[in-house]
Formats: C-alpha cells, structure tokens, sequence
C-alpha cells in the first residue's frame, strides 16, 4: 500500500481513506481495468452481420486476449489465488468472464431467431467452448492464433447452423 501511496504522490492514510485494504482497492482497480477495457472495443452491430460472419465476431470477442496481450497470464494468476481469495475469482467471473460468454451466447439466440441457428442448439455449452477453445490453445502453447476465431467458428458451425 505504501509503494501505491507513493506512485500516486499521496499518503498512506489518503489510499486507506478511500480503500480499507487491499482486496478492496484491487477490486476497484479490476472493475475500472474491466470497464476501461470493454470501453475501448470497437462498436459493431452482429446482428446486422451475415449469420456466420456474427458468428466468427462474436468467438474472436470471447478471447481473453482481445485488447489485453497479458490476460491469459494474468487469468491463470486469478484463478491461483480461488483457494486463499474466492471472492477475487468471482470479480473476475462477474466482470470478465460472464460479459464475453453471454455476447457468444446473445449472438446465438439472435442468429436462432433469425433461424440460422437450430432451435435445439445449446447456446450456454456453445459459448463455453467458444472461450474454452482460447485457454486450450494458450496451454498447448498454439502461438498462431489469428485465426484462431475463425477456426473454432468453421468447426462449431456445421453442427449448429440450421439446414
């Protein structure tokens, strides 16, 4: 706290003023990173994109990784403090994880409406897939990813799209 106290060129009791400890200000800070971040992603309206064109989109916005070069590590790093810290995984759950999986499964539940999906597909189990397939690639150490969102749509695709 003192190191933070100094980068922001004030004292220890100012940061404990506005935080009681330090689960509280990583918090803020995680909720202010989290909503900066989405902030900055680019404005795209899926549903007026072609069904499978949404599709690809809407995988490429499940990756952790999108804006944030360092997320994968810095997930891995949340998910190793679930033993000491729970509520900390459950920030992370509520701010980054939920947001991404329900666009994939928003996109879904559209393109079904617009019947480009199967009334029967399973659009929770889709999405986490989806955002499985980035974790996968990042553990078997899969370094060509451009495509990564196109690949997993291609492959997803034929099993879901309606006949």
């Amino acid at each position: 706290m003192g190191d933070i106290a100094s980068d922001a060129g004030v004292t220890r009791p100012t940061i404990y003023r506005r935080w009681p400890g330090k689960f509280e200000l990583v918090v803020d800070a995680l909720d202010y990173g989290f909503r900066a971040q989405r902030a900055s992603y680019p404005g795209l309206e899926l549903e007026k994109l072609p069904p499978f064109d949404a599709f690809v989109e809407a995988v490429r916005r499940v990756d952790p990784c999108y804006f944030n070069p360092d997320a994968m590590v810095l997930m891995g790093n949340f998910m190793g403090e679930k033993l000491r810290t729970p509520a900390l995984l459950e920030i992370v759950r509520e701010h980054a994880v939920e947001p991404r999986v329900n666009l994939v499964e928003r996109v879904l539940e559209n393109l079904r409406d617009r019947k480009a999906v199967r009334a029967d597909v399973d659009t929770h189990t889709v999405a986490t897939l989806c955002f499985g397939a980035y974790y996968a690639a990042f553990l078997r150490g899969d370094t060509d990813t451009a495509d990564l969102a196109h690949r997993v749509a291609s492959t997803i695709w034929s099993g879901i799209a309606a006949s």
